[in-house]
């Protein structure tokens, strides 16, 4: 085996990209402190061709040198969209027709591994504060909330984390 070089792989250049057509999916981080997980979660965006990440609250925006650290230029590549509150932007993306999933440990969530998601409807997922979560009221306004089974003894995983395994499962799950 020997490991491919970015020529061999093929990737479109950023100009590519920003034309391209995406999955129909927005990452919405609701008042996520860390720049480097907000760079992380927009290099994931980038990978799986999502459609845009929305910013929320006290979450960080573009250009910084802590997000551009894990991002690696997909803040530039990627659709961003600041918002003050992330009921606003939940309350945006309900009226252009997105199914809205949070994120979270909630009363009757469904486990990630029982999610099918076809690849054709809207869909927003919802992540929260480091340590908070996501807000009760965001919650209240989601369409459902999806939940990784956990087996140790820590309640949840780091943002980005749960980003990348969420995204990877939303857009691998289609692949038949």
């Amino acid at each position: 085996m020997r490991k491919l070089n970015v020529i061999e792989m093929h990737r479109l250049s950023p100009e590519e990209f920003r034309e391209s057509k995406k999955r129909p999916i927005v990452v919405v981080l609701d008042r996520v402190r860390s720049l480097y997980n907000v760079g992380s979660v927009l290099r994931t965006a980038d990978a799986m061709a999502l459609e845009a990440v929305y910013l929320c609250g006290i979450t960080a925006t573009p250009p910084h040198p802590e997000i551009h650290k894990t991002a690696l230029g997909a803040e530039d590549t990627v659709r961003w969209k600041y918002f003050e509150s992330t009921l606003e932007a939940v309350d945006e993306l309900h009226r252009e027709g997105y199914k809205v999933w949070s994120i979270e440990q909630c009363e009757g969530s469904t486990m990630l591994q029982d999610v099918h998601y076809t690849g054709n409807e809207k869909l927003a997922i919802v992540l929260g504060n480091e340590v908070k979560g996501v807000q009760q009221e965001v919650i209240d306004r989601s369409d459902s909330c999806i939940e990784i089974p956990q087996f140790g003894t820590k309640h949840s995983m780091n943002v980005s984390v749960t980003a990348g395994m969420v995204i990877w499962h939303l857009c691998c799950s289609q692949i038949q």
